[in-house]
């Protein structure tokens, strides 16, 4: 009886113990808080479009971290500043991965490009070409002349109907923004046939984009892409893109290829001449260089396009700012006959007009997913290895503890202050943060300003019929970036002291 009291006084503190201690680890290493999830779907059914705002909800109730069951998928959504610090610098090299999306692996030549590639060494070495290459300050500065020349056919473009009639500012911004990148990219020798078969894929593939794929969610019901179209919608996209790259890349070799220092090089006589070049580090397949040229596109026209369209829409929402910033340019501009890149470094409200819109309106408001390539902890929550990580860009820019009345357009909020958009404020991260940041930052921000400085320094703008600035639809389109649904109809008068 003495040995059988001795052995219980000795195990069952040991198993309390062993019970204390399983607990504390579960509870230490628990996901995150998540809305009630059905069989099967998971907590899809309570995701409606546009998604950020239906994920700002749900975070204002479960918290700013959140874990959701997307079909197969598990996801991790961010929403504060301090947790997005978390994700990009604490944890940058754990989070750096990218979820495999079908469209992305069919469109992007089997993840060959930078964007949506897999984190290893060769998104490492394409994106150090991009960065060195491609979107580098010279080589930003090298595009001035043709930023210049096809704002000023916008500008006549407006021209000819100022006081007449309504211009439709949303496309003139949206062939503005295709055009550069055209030329940009793949040299100014297009073809108007040409040129115009460039606009329309560009515009199929933005809508692509917007198409919710299944098997993302449920890679068993692949076979339901067979049946609804999605498979050839991509499949003949692919085909057409693939073949276009292919002429324009010939057509390149045909005529030589320009050295990579030129002044007059594309992006493709870049691309083409690093293939050739014998000391590069990495060696650049034909697809590496079609998936590339497809992440410009991709990336650079749909965003700037956007930026520009809300940007104007809330300027004519708000008066104030308008005159100021219309004033600013104009005053700095002077009797010039031509607005300079150097003049437009001095437009300190122009500056803030696109911060505060870039605040507002990011156009990917959920950034590009990332995933975690091994589990990590954040906020003592774990996140498990492959967890898809979303950050919700949209909900940080209205955090009330960072933002004075954060659903007001005020500009001034950006005037002497330092926070900018380049990954180091957590609560400002319209492009990410991280080793993932947007490389183009100063490859959009050159062509956004150069285009809004025109605009707002040769005409004045009003809504057409009478109609009133509360009147405008903000309604937003669904898609990874997120543009208003309607088109800008304005009415544009020649501003006759501005003689820029």
């Amino acid at each position: 009886m003495s040995v059988t009291l001795a052995i219980s006084l000795f195990i069952v503190p040991l198993l309390l113990l062993l019970l204390n201690h399983k607990r504390c680890s579960t509870k230490k290493t628990k996901l995150p808080p998540s809305p009630y999830k059905l069989p099967v779907i998971g907590n899809l059914h309570q995701l409606s479009p546009p998604p950020h705002r239906s994920l700002h909800a749900l975070s204002q109730k479960y918290g700013p971290i959140m874990h959701l069951q997307l079909g197969y998928r598990s996801a991790i959504i961010i929403s504060s500043p301090d947790l997005a610090q978390e994700v990009f610098k604490t944890h940058d090299l754990v989070f750096a991965n990218r979820p495999s999306l079908m469209i992305a692996n069919k469109l992007f030549y089997n993840f060959e490009d930078v964007a949506f590639t897999p984190y290893g060494d060769y998104w490492r070495q394409a994106r150090k070409i991009c960065v060195l290459h491609l979107l580098s300050s010279k080589r930003v500065q090298s595009f001035g002349a043709i930023r210049e020349d096809e704002v000023e056919l916008m500008i006549k473009k407006v021209s000819r109907n100022t006081s007449l009639e309504p211009v439709n500012l949303t496309m003139l911004l949206n062939s503005l923004t295709a055009n550069t990148i055209s030329r940009v990219s793949l040299g100014n020798y297009l073809e108007e046939g040409l040129s115009n078969k460039l606009c329309k894929l560009v515009e199929e593939l933005s809508a692509l984009f917007e198409t919710s794929h299944l098997e993302d969610y449920f890679p068993y019901l692949e076979w339901v892409n067979a049946f609804n179209g999605v498979n050839e919608k991509m499949n003949n996209w692919f085909r057409d893109w693939d073949g276009f790259l292919d002429q324009v890349i010939n057509d390149h070799v045909v005529r030589g290829v320009g050295s990579q220092n030129s002044i007059n090089a594309d992006l493709v006589d870049v691309l083409l001449s690093l293939q050739k070049d014998q000391d590069s580090s990495l060696s650049l397949t034909m697809n590496n260089i079609k998936a590339i040229i497809t992440d410009m596109f991709a990336a650079g026209t749909d965003t700037s396009f956007i930026l520009l369209d809300w940007v104007m829409v809330e300027l004519m929402r708000s008066p104030k700012a308008m005159k100021e910033v219309q004033d600013e340019i104009r005053c700095i501009i002077e009797e010039k006959t031509k607005i300079k890149e150097s003049d437009i470094a001095q437009m300190a409200y122009l500056k803030a007009v696109i911060k505060e819109t870039l605040r507002l309106h990011p156009p990917a408001p959920l950034l590009v997913p990332h995933e975690s390539m091994k589990e990590a902890t954040i906020r003592g929550y774990r996140v498990p290895a492959k967890t898809m990580i979303m950050v919700n860009a949209w909900t940080i820019g209205r955090d009330k503890k960072s933002w004075e009345k954060p659903e007001e357009f005020r500009p001034e909020r950006f005037l002497n202050s330092t926070i900018d958009f380049k990954g180091n404020d957590f609560q400002f991260i319209p492009f990410g943060s991280g080793r993932r940041i947007c490389p183009g930052i100063q490859f959009a921000m050159a062509g956004v300003e150069l285009a809004l400085a025109n605009l707002l320094c040769r005409f004045d703008w009003r809504l057409p019929d009478d109609m009133k600035a509360e009147e405008l639809d903000m309604t937003e389109a669904p898609g990874i970036t997120v543009r208003r649904m309607s088109n800008l109809l304005v009415i544009a008068t020649a501003h006759q002291s501005c003689v820029c």
